[in-house]
């Protein structure tokens, strides 16, 4: 049984384009009208990855994202018709671990939910038998696995590259510009404050760890050991 993509959008022929795409690529498809919609069907049936248009009926692309981010780890692909920097700032830091422009080609979608799924399956012949540790927090980079205190820890992809960064410069003050930069890969001047959803995001997952990433007033953040002193 192939991999479960739903795929909302308000677009009926292209709801069928990305549907007739996938089912030749060998995955199983459900599409929605609404993110709404998605999201009742998804509580009760999760999916493996969601493509999820931003401007629809009801409550917009984002706002859907940021809930099932809320509870769920599930990779988005966010695809939508506004392509200015802010919006795909806004997709890919509210939970989205990628975003794609309309129009855009279907087996450009198709390559992007490959490569998608490559970042969350095994890939030894990089990341070879190195771990990386911090705290009570080891990551394995060859399993793309986190676990604290061994119990695992589930991470979105976008998660996974954000908490991998903060441990390879720990105890570093790491810039919002840096993150951008480096994790989310944007090379242009945006609102460096836009990291802050995602920090908070998985501040809140590593919360049962004794590791914290503490503010760095003006600057960005820093992880650090819980009560250790400058």
């Amino acid at each position: 049984m192939g991999k479960m993509i739903y795929v909302a959008d308000d677009e009926k022929n292209i709801r069928e384009l990305i549907q007739h795409f996938l089912i030749k690529e060998g995955f199983e498809t459900k599409v929605f009208e609404t993110g709404d919609a998605l999201l009742e069907t998804f509580k009760k049936e999760p999916a493996d990855m969601i493509v999820l248009d931003i401007m629809m009926p009801g409550r917009n692309g984002l706002t859907i994202c940021h809930e099932i981010r809320e509870t769920h780890n599930v990779p988005i692909i966010i695809v939508s018709a506004r392509d200015g920097e802010a919006d795909r700032i806004a997709g890919i830091t509210l939970g989205g671990d990628d975003y794609l422009a309309k129009p855009f080609s279907p087996m450009e979608l198709v390559a992007r939910i490959h490569a998608l799924f490559r970042r969350i399956n095994l890939d030894k012949s990089t990341a070879g038998n190195r771990l990386l540790n911090f705290g009570n927090i080891t990551m394995d980079p060859s399993l793309k696995t986190v676990s604290i205190d061994n119990a695992p820890l589930e991470l979105t992809p976008t998660e996974y590259s954000l908490l991998e960064y903060f441990i390879e410069h720990k105890n570093q003050a790491v810039s919002r510009k840096a993150l951008l930069k480096d994790v989310w890969k944007f090379d242009f001047d945006v609102d460096t404050r836009a990291t802050d959803d995602a920090v908070k995001r998985l501040r809140k997952k590593i919360k049962t760890s004794n590791v914290v990433i503490t503010t760095v007033w003006g600057y960005g953040f820093k992880l650090e050991l819980q009560g250790a002193e400058d």
